[in-house]
């Protein structure tokens, strides 16, 4: 079939972004930093950005469906709240888009078990009881894949932890252009980038920040309010060691090191550029500063989510209307992968 693909999948825009977040509760300081304000950064004319809530992804571990629900309309809200703006992103949820779960199907049968049993997030997940996990655990990277490709998305801003999985994806897109001899899928490109992609535990700088982590001091959640945030910085841990001039000398500091990112990210400097302020401080007034600046970001997005969640038909109004918006970006180019491979 070596043909070129048609003009259904083009854009007037000069790429296409696509990333997501799974609705599993409890929006940390770790999403935003590492995901949600990298979103609103990709937010530019030269872009089209499509951000969604993969709830489809959640349900690959067991979900309460009420709280399941909430999630869904929180994790929106966040979106929103952080400055993710419907008129100038399509915000939707997976579920609410069908073409999602038909591309995957297709990437099913273009996948190799071979491929998905590499995957270490699921080993990770899964454990040693592998047998007993899911079928959705075990293959929803060609679920990711496409998520990313029935938009021919071009950038995917994800975190390190989800490398692979890109990886994944444009060796399905290959094999799919390979096998029909067709340049059709486009070669995603992961946009892995900034100090922040990675926000380490409050109680252990060797861990990543997580809502499902036992002590909730060990996290900042965008629903705290300010007394909060700055009791679980200032009770951070840290180390006895003044904070040094230079990044070389935190090597060795990984609590020490988090703070430091966290302030940079924030601030939107690098780390350098921070401890050329703050270097020789003691962690005591370097809390303090750090607790102000995450105050005057983070409230004013608690304070706005709480806003959104009194009024759930305004975010549901959001996402009926950013399906709309997807589908007609999908639609198209599902219609065209089942030509290529004779479904119509």
């Amino acid at each position: 079939m070596n043909r070129e693909s048609s003009n259904v999948s083009k854009t007037t825009f000069t790429s296409r972004v696509f990333s997501g977040i799974q609705p599993s509760g409890g929006l940390t300081l770790g999403n935003y930093l590492g995901a949600i304000k990298r979103f609103v950064a990709m937010q530019k004319p030269e872009f089209e950005t499509i951000y969604c809530v993969v709830d489809l992804h959640a349900l690959t571990v067991w979900q309460n469906p009420q709280e399941l629900a909430h999630n869904s309309r929180e994790l929106c809200a966040g979106f929103i709240a952080a400055g993710l703006d419907p008129n100038k992103s399509i915000l939707i949820r997976q579920s609410q888009v069908p073409e999602h779960t038909q591309l995957a199907w297709i990437f099913n049968c273009i996948a190799r078990v071979g491929w998905m049993q590499r995957m270490t997030q699921f080993k990770d997940k899964a454990g040693k009881n592998s047998q007993n996990a899911s079928l959705g655990l075990f293959c929803y990277p060609a679920l990711m894949a496409a998520d990313i490709l029935l938009y021919h998305a071009t950038h995917v801003p994800v975190g390190d932890d989800q490398k692979q999985h890109l990886e994944l994806t444009r060796d399905i897109a290959s094999k799919f252009n390979h096998d029909y001899q067709i340049d059709f899928f486009p070669i995603a490109k992961p946009v892995i980038e900034g100090d922040a992609t990675r926000i380490m535990s409050l109680r252990d700088g060797t861990k990543k920040m997580s809502k499902s982590e036992p002590s909730d001091m060990s996290r900042i959640n965008l629903t705290d309010d300010a007394d909060m945030i700055a009791h679980k910085i200032r009770k951070a841990k840290t180390d006895p060691e003044p904070l040094p001039m230079e990044i070389v000398g935190l090597e060795n500091r990984p609590e020490a090191l988090n703070l430091v990112q966290i302030y940079a990210a924030l601030s939107d400097q690098s780390p350098e550029f921070v401890l050329q302020d703050v270097g020789g401080k003691t962690f005591s007034e370097f809390k303090k500063m750090l607790a102000d600046l995450a105050i005057a970001e983070l409230v004013p997005i608690s304070t706005e989510m709480k806003r959104l969640m009194s009024d759930i038909g305004e975010i549901d109004h959001i996402l009926c209307s950013g399906a709309e918006k997807a589908r007609s970006i999908a639609s198209p180019i599902l219609q065209e992968t089942y030509e290529i491979v004779g479904m119509t």
